[in-house]
């Protein structure tokens, strides 16, 4: 009887203290509120004897998700499948498998230096109701870490850089390298919207199969690495962590495989950053931003990209001038065609190597071009393209690594000749590959090798009949300038010739003339006496 008094009674109290607070909460001002709150938890702050430390997913007005949140997530995905009661199985972005994590409203606990901390998984989400195609968008998710007030010195100074290392770790560990390519700016806004798109990298390339001078190869892997440990260097220094390298050549010769081979070796992602679809300075500086650390950020064929050598301006002038007669519904379909890029080699500039270059680190810039001499001298000079790598026609050490990746094989009585002939010709790394292919159940390596040798006889007689062309061409066109200036030499002759004769016809007509002049003079003089 005496405990049903009590429950009855506890219940009387309950029921009492929330309808006093319901009418606290819908009639006191709200100012009110937040002064009673701020003065109620002071309150209890004294009887409870933990510190709360809270990490939102999201920080900067929901503009980019967390670090913090992310490296603690994969910190206590082990922690979570081995002690959680809930777990919610997930995708996390660049990652290669499932990853458990301890469902909202769940603790697990963890250790550090003999000191016991509780990690809490929440979510907010908002009190107003409203229709929306993308409810989840409004959850403000966190996690909290909570410890005892006499530990908070070494929990905030070593606990948590220590679960922030390890998360970092753990992701790079699991995650999943993908290749990147920048989306139309006007898909950049919405919901789950990004900069870049992307799918898995998973291209087979590395410096082992890569076919060129074994020499070079090693020099590009070595300061590739030397690059990737050089974090205290580059702050010690003073430069930003990135580094730009510049490949050249025919097309053909193996430079996107050395993109992937870079990228297979440090393993780092790639963006393939379309610069044609780049509105103008700002967006570039954007989506450079957006790149994670631990990336290669390429631009191909940049001299086909984009009007880097000053001219842009003269160009626009001459279309204007052009479309100055068309009619204005003529001139609209026009605009609308053209919509090309504003981005400017300043711009350029200023991203990769200016102030916005150091917001992000441990970054490769790559340029490649088919004609460098066509780029303007201040885009790659040192500093900015920081190596300049020639990715030159196949000589025998690249023969030999692509005979090894496409024939297993490393040496055949026919290799002699085969070195010969790539010393007096040019093929490319591509065009030996190509022979080397088999192309049937069929072909072996003899098959293979000889065809090779054939097509380098063919294109040796191609080469030396192209320049036999090329100075027939060339010694009729000094013959034409040979008889071209004759021809002149010969007019400014028979000219000067001609001015002579004129001379000496007016001196000789001013002559009887003034002849003339002085006879009549002396017939007047006559008559005169």
């Amino acid at each position: 009887m005496m405990m049903g008094e009590l429950w009855s009674h506890a219940g009387s109290i309950m029921g009492s203290l929330m309808f006093i607070y319901a009418m606290f909460r819908q009639f006191f001002p709200y100012d009110l509120q937040v002064y009673f709150e701020k003065y109620f938890k002071k309150l209890v702050s004294f009887a409870y004897p933990y510190v709360e430390i809270t990490f939102d997913e999201f920080t900067g007005e929901r503009m980019k998700r967390s670090e913090a949140y992310s490296a603690i997530k994969s910190y206590l995905s082990d922690k979570s499948s081995a002690s959680a009661k809930r777990l919610k199985a997930d995708v996390v972005k660049d990652s290669q498998s499932v990853v458990l994590s301890m469902d909202y409203n769940e603790e697990v606990t963890d250790e550090f230096q003999g000191i016991k901390v509780w990690w809490y998984a929440g979510r907010n989400i908002p009190n107003t109701q409203r229709i929306s195609w993308y409810p989840a968008d409004d959850e403000k998710k966190y996690y909290k870490l909570i410890v005892h007030k006499r530990h908070r010195e070494l929990i905030t100074d070593s606990y948590v850089s220590h679960v922030l290392k390890e998360g970092k770790a753990i992701a790079t560990k699991n995650r999943q390298r993908k290749l990147y390519s920048n989306a139309p700016s006007d898909s950049w806004y919405g919901y789950k919207r990004s900069k870049w798109s992307n799918v898995v990298f998973e291209h087979p390339a590395t410096f082992d199969t890569l076919a060129m001078d074994a020499n070079m190869k090693e020099e590009i892997k070595n300061d590739l690495m030397k690059f990737s440990k050089g974090k205290d260097y580059y702050a010690r220094i003073g430069k930003a962590w990135k580094r730009g390298y510049l490949l050249y050549g025919p097309p053909g010769t193996g430079k996107s495989s050395m993109i992937a081979a870079m990228a297979n070796l440090l393993d780092y992602d790639v963006y393939d950053l379309e610069l044609t679809a780049v509105k103008d300075n700002t967006e570039l500086r954007r989506l450079l931003i957006d790149t994670s650390n631990k990336s290669i950020v390429v631009i191909e064929d940049i001299d086909c990209s984009l009007d880097l050598t000053g001219q842009r301006q003269q160009k626009k002038k001459e279309k204007d001038s052009d479309e100055g007669g068309l009619d204005p519904a003529a001139k609209k379909v026009k605009e609308e065609e053209k919509k090309e890029s504003k981005v400017t080699l300043s711009g350029l500039l200023n991203s990769i190597d200016g102030l916005w270059s150091a917001c992000g680190g441990e970054r490769i810039f790559v340029f490649t071009t088919n004609y460098v001499e066509k780029l303007d001298p201040a885009l790659i000079r040192r500093g900015r393209m920081d190596k300049h790598i020639e990715m030159s026609y196949c000589c025998f050490d690249a023969f030999k690594v692509l005979a090894k990746n496409y024939l297993e094989i490393n040496s055949n009585p026919l290799f002699g000749e085969i070195e010969r002939l790539l010393g007096e010709t040019k093929m490319t790394p591509a065009d030996v590959a190509e022979n080397l292919m088999p192309k049937s159940d069929y072909d072996n390596e003899e098959t293979c090798l000889e065809r090779l040798i054939e097509a380098l006889k063919a294109a040796k007689e191609e080469a030396i009949k192209k320049a036999e062309e090329e100075a027939r061409a060339k010694a009729e066109e000094e013959e034409k300038q040979k008889q071209k200036s004759e021809k002149e030499e010969k007019e400014k002759e028979q000219s000067a010739k001609d001015v002579k004769e004129v001379k000496e016809n007016g001196s000789a007509a001013e002559e009887v003339k003034e002849n003339g002049v002085a006879a009549k003079e002396e017939k007047e003089n006559g008559v005169i006496h």
